[in-house]
């Protein structure tokens, strides 16, 4: 039996010989890179956190001690040694292990996560509610370098200073956020001292090093080593915070030693730990931005499952921003940490001083776009559908409220997939929907996407545009761009007895599911609505009262979005609708495939639902 699978709880671990803690490790890594093989998921970030993990369950009592991961990426390591490797083979499939902590997964997740910068927050809140009950445990948030440029993490850092009760912060720096470092604080993070300053500053250094009575020497000497982080040490201190770091966190002897020192510390510590991104996996440490989050790959050479040849929508995006902008110097792109993921990273070669990564900080990239577009520029900002839910104050007030000509790429929106309820983009249409002002475009497909694209740049307002993860219809594109007239949509299937009103990916299904009903003997037609914003009230109108019954089909909330919008609309007007779209619920995590099953969003059960409707109405 190897020495992970005794590991049923994290006390398993101080019973086991400390010489083996490195065999764990390495059993771990294995298990972690093996699973993800198959599972997909965030993988160089776990693999770097797996020392620290160990660590940390050595030294702290979870569940009573609490641990509060920040995103979650890093977490692999924490679901392993909290009684969930029987079921690790599960990970991110329907019915199986999240990819992310999840309260109602295990007691060891003390708090849920997906979205970066929340962990301080959080540990802050089970710090003061521990002090007010009267409890003596100990809290630990461990967030990641990306994490610190969120304005969130900040916010919880002054708070935190100055409430000034008992928290421990691990800074895990590993050198990267996502693909890179972005902002004047990760210069600080990685930057050298040169010698002069670093002369300047040491006496300064030892004094405040001398303070800590437990190991104040050993970790000056670990200072001196990395020269890094002396700056950043004296703002987190004057922020509240006893600064410690930076020290080694692949080493599991010295980590348990300084973690036991650290857990006998009053007041705010952040300790900060430096790590590397994909350690011990040798694909994963030469690219640790693929393999930040992958799908299935093989372990001996790393490469990915292949694909065909139909291009991603988000890949047509980046084509098409690349291809107006040639032609357009106010363009500019920016995108929240995420260049590849967004396609930017080409723009970003193409067109260097027009390209903006701000970091993790969906808010302030929404307010930045807004200035630009105040001073005439044409802002594209390339965001997730879940991240974006993070600047709706932005998009209200910075934009809407000024009719800025903002527009927003909203990339992965509808049913992501194995990423689970934190990612899932199915609010947007909802959220956008209330806000004036706003133009909201969905296309059918790629080729419509490109259309979509140039039409937002074109219009004098803002604009949201939205479209889906993974490969497109695999439908012919023009050559050429044109612009689709604003609030009109288009017909693409006639009907005599029930007409389809569907938007963005749901369209190329609802035409499948009519021709599956054409051989039922029903008639349906089929209208790509292409804008929630403004709706094409009139066409709607016109087609419903002369079929009586209509169905509206989205990959979206059926609240706030089209079918709310249509059944507004119709209400009163003695014409029967069905409803179909996502429940009033959030939706777990599971293969895209598989959950548009299980919520009837796939041409068979669309087509089902309308037949079963109809037949009853009649």
């Amino acid at each position: 039996m190897s020495v992970l699978e005794i590991i049923q709880k994290p006390s398993d671990i101080r019973n086991i010989r400390k010489e083996l803690l490195q065999q764990l490790a390495k059993e771990i890594r294995e298990k972690i890179i093996h699973t993800v093989a198959q599972t997909g998921g965030h993988i160089a970030p776990s693999l770097g956190t797996v020392e620290l993990t160990i660590a940390l369950h050595y030294v702290f009592n979870a569940p009573q001690d609490k641990i509060i991961w920040d995103v979650g990426h890093q977490a692999y390591p924490h679901k392993l040694i909290t009684g969930r490797y029987e079921q690790f083979h599960t990970l991110r499939t329907h019915g199986g292990l999240s990819g992310f902590p999840k309260r109602e997964e295990s007691e060891y997740d003390a708090f849920g996560v997906g979205h970066s910068s929340t962990a301080i927050s959080a540990a802050l809140g089970f710090a003061v509610a521990r002090d007010m009950k009267e409890e003596d445990h100990r809290v630990v948030a461990v967030v990641g370098d990306g994490s610190m440029t969120g304005g969130l993490a900040f916010e919880g850092l002054q708070n935190a200073g100055h409430v000034g009760t008992d928290l421990l912060v691990i800074l895990n720096d590993n050198e990267m956020f996502i693909s890179h470092r972005v902002g004047a604080l990760a210069r600080y993070l990685t930057k050298l001292l040169s010698a002069g300053m670093l002369k300047e500053l040491e006496k300064k250094v030892e004094t405040f090093f001398k303070r800590i009575h437990f190991w104040g020497a050993q970790i000056l000497r670990v200072a001196k080593r990395f020269k890094v982080l002396l700056f950043p040490g004296m703002l987190f201190e004057e922020m509240g915070f006893a600064y410690l770091g930076p020290v080694d966190g692949h080493d599991i002897n010295g980590m348990i030693e300084i973690l036991s020192n650290v857990k006998k510390l009053k007041g705010p510590v952040l300790l900060h730990v430096v790590t590397k991104k994909g350690k011990g996996f040798t694909h994963s440490e030469t690219d640790p931005t693929k393999f930040h989050g992958i799908g299935q790959f093989d372990v001996s050479t790393g490469v990915t499952a292949p694909s065909n040849n139909i291009p991603s929508y988000t890949g047509i995006f980046s084509k098409t921003l690349i291809k107006l902008a040639k032609n357009d110097k106010k363009i500019i792109a920016i995108t929240a940490a995420m260049p590849e993921g967004t396609g930017l990273d080409k723009f970003a070669h193409e067109f260097s001083d027009r390209f903006f990564d701000v970091g993790i900080a969906e808010e302030h990239a929404l307010t930045f776009a807004a200035g630009l577009a105040a001073e005439g520029m044409k802002p594209v900002c390339a965001i997730y559908s879940t991240f974006l839910q993070r600047g709706l104050d932005q998009l209200i007030h910075d934009i809407a409220l000024q009719k800025l000509p903002v527009t927003i790429a909203i990339d992965r929106a509808g049913i992501v997939g194995e990423d689970g309820a934190t990612h899932q983009g199915v609010f947007d249409l909802s959220y956008l929907n209330f806000i004036p002002n706003f133009t909201i475009m969905a296309p059918a497909d790629e080729n419509e996407l490109q259309h979509m694209l140039k039409t937002a740049l074109l219009t004098d307002g803002p604009v949201a545009l939205r479209y889906p993860r993974g490969q497109g219809t695999g439908v012919e594109l023009d050559k050429e761009f044109k612009k689709i007239p604003i609030g009109k949509a288009d017909i693409k299937r006639e009907g005599k007895d029930v007409y389809i009103f569907s938007i963005g990916n749901s369209v190329h299904p609802s035409l499948e599911a009519a021709q599956i009903l054409e051989g039922k003997k029903l008639s349906v037609g089929v209208v790509n609505m292409r804008f929630l914003k403004p709706l094409d009230e009139n066409l709607v109108l016109t087609l419903s009262s002369k079929v009586k019954k209509v169905a509206v089909v989205e990959e979206n909330s059926v609240i706030g979005g089209l079918n709310s919008s249509i059944n507004d609309l119709l209400s009163g007007k003695n014409i029967q609708i069905l409803n179909i779209g996502l429940p009033d619920s959030f939706i777990e995590h599971g293969h895209p495939k598989v959950l548009r099953e299980k919520y009837g969003l796939t041409p068979e059960k669309i087509a089902s639902r309308i037949h079963d409707w109809h037949k009853k109405q009649k």
